[in-house]
């Protein structure tokens, strides 16, 4: 009996609290890693390759960790990104409602891992070997009973804590706040096609997955980092598996590289705008964020009204179809106020139909390239001429 009470009390390690915490963090913490690496970057999106040994511990740890199946995961992440925000989208919060998405984002999953239909479309090219058939897909949550004994084993009654928070950690953190909160609140480096944001520069806790609006712009990079101050924990370690030959990374995202300016804007000019076009137009938005100062500085100076001017800041670089009715007014408004502005709205949307407009050859789009050139640098505005310049030197894109 005194036996039974010790092992109830202390489990077979006799750890202090903290220490149990810090273990319940550690576990934690791989489990994230091995979503990142195995589920989303090399399963779902392919941007890397793992050496088997790498691949079937993650496989292990998730079955052991969450009683995921790799087909149902990588299935629903597709899906996702197929139907980004419209009404086909497996959990988004532009859908349900942001309170959904957070609070019952795991039966969201659920619900669609149900749905053979989405599997069969997009679970392709997931494992199918012997283990998977046998014992992973075929006995998913004897993972996760098995994870318990070795909690309740290890620790004792405290174990059942550990393994409770084992066990919510990534519904919580991936299909409540990745799901949820990346596609509703946070800051975009780019103006991708969808809602996603980053939740914060510094991807750690849930293992660079809070840069999701990087993630969505470069869905195939192995990389969710893209600024400097940025940091993608998830990078880490694939670097590490790299030295170890562990990992082969196949995509990044891609750099802008710049060469001297050419004599007018080209085919070149039009191919290297096209493949850098996302980080070409966040360079855009900061150039009508600095004509937006110049304007409201202006205006104060005549002591006129900014108000107006200062209602639509945060939606002058948006996609048209992404500025929200209740704003469009603002946003008119504004414009009408500040013919500067007005002319870089317009000019940027006359930019983004570069590589939207599928009538027109490739010689008649350079031809449209070339001429919005000339106009912007002939339009007076500074940001406006500096971009043409800046746009005539870009080369084809590297990779980070």
């Amino acid at each position: 009996m005194t036996s039974l009470l010790d092992w109830a009390s202390h489990g077979l390690w006799h750890l202090s609290a903290w220490q149990i915490v810090l273990f319940t963090l550690v576990v934690t913490h791989i489990t994230m890693i091995s979503v990142t690496i195995f589920l989303h970057r090399h399963q779902a999106h392919r941007a890397l390759d793992l050496h088997p040994i790498a691949s079937h511990f993650f496989r292990f740890w998730l079955w052991l960790t969450t009683g995921q199946v790799t087909k149902e995961w990588a299935a629903i992440h597709r899906k996702h990104h197929a139907k980004c925000e419209q009404p086909e989208d497996p959990h988004s919060p532009h859908v349900y409602g942001i309170k959904t998405v957070l609070l019952q984002g795991y039966e969201l999953y659920r619900k669609e891992a149900l749905n053979t239909e989405t599997l069969a479309r997009y679970g392709h090219g997931t494992p199918n070997d012997w283990l998977e058939r046998k014992l992973y897909s075929r006995f998913s949550t004897a993972g996760v009973v098995l994870m318990l004994l070795i909690d309740l084993a290890l620790f004792g009654a405290a174990g059942l804590a550990v393994w409770a928070v084992q066990m919510m950690w990534t519904p919580v953190m991936a299909a409540g706040i990745i799901n949820g909160a990346a596609h509703y609140w946070g800051y975009r480096n780019f103006e991708a096609p969808d809602a996603s944001t980053n939740i914060s520069p510094w991807g750690v806790l849930i293992a660079g997955e809070e840069l999701h609006n990087n993630h969505h712009t470069y869905p195939t990079s192995a990389k969710l980092s893209v600024k400097r101050y940025e940091f993608d924990i998830g990078w880490m370690y694939i670097s590490l598996l790299q030295r170890l030959k562990l990992a082969t990374v196949k995509k990044t995202p891609p750099r802008l590289a710049l060469g001297a300016v050419r004599a007018v804007a080209d085919e070149q000019t039009l191919e290297a705008l096209i493949q850098n076009r996302f980080e070409l137009m966040a360079g855009y938005a900061k150039g009508m964020r600095r004509a937006f100062n110049d304007e409201v500085a202006a205006l104060k100076a005549r002591q006129a009204d900014v108000s107006m001017l200062r209602a639509a800041r945060h939606w002058l670089h948006r996609d048209a179809e992404k500025i929200p009715a209740e704003v469009a007014g603002q946003l008119a408004a504004a414009r009408a106020a500040s013919p500067v502005l007005d002319k870089m709205v317009v000019m940027r949307e006359e930019l983004r139909q570069m590589w939207l407009n599928r009538s027109h050859t490739r010689e008649q789009l350079a031809a449209d390239l070339q001429g919005w050139c000339q106009r912007a640098e002939a339009s007076g505005i500074a940001a406006l001429q500096e971009f043409s310049l800046r746009l005539r030197s870009v080369r084809a894109p590297a990779s980070l």
